[in-house]
């Protein structure tokens, strides 16, 4: 079975840089840098190809921090 012929439903475990990076919704620069840094997971190896786990990617996604909304009474006064 190719890559092509997957069911949709059959998501894969593992996923090359540019298929994580889409996976996370940034480019795959942006994901190099976040992989540098640690804030995204490094790859596996798998023989000669880097594979990004797709539940570690998941995992570091859900460590990132979320934007506080603005609270409608800041800046009023009593």
């Amino acid at each position: 079975m190719t890559k092509h012929d997957r069911p949709h439903t059959l998501l894969p475990r593992g996923l090359s840089r540019e298929e994580a990076a889409e996976y996370i919704g940034i480019s795959p620069s942006k994901f190099d840098e976040l992989v540098k840094i640690g804030t995204m997971p490094p790859p596996k190896e798998i023989g000669a190809r880097r594979i990004w786990d797709r539940h570690g990617l998941d995992s570091a996604f859900d460590d990132l921090p979320s934007v506080a909304e603005k609270n409608p009474f800041d800046g009023v006064k009593a």
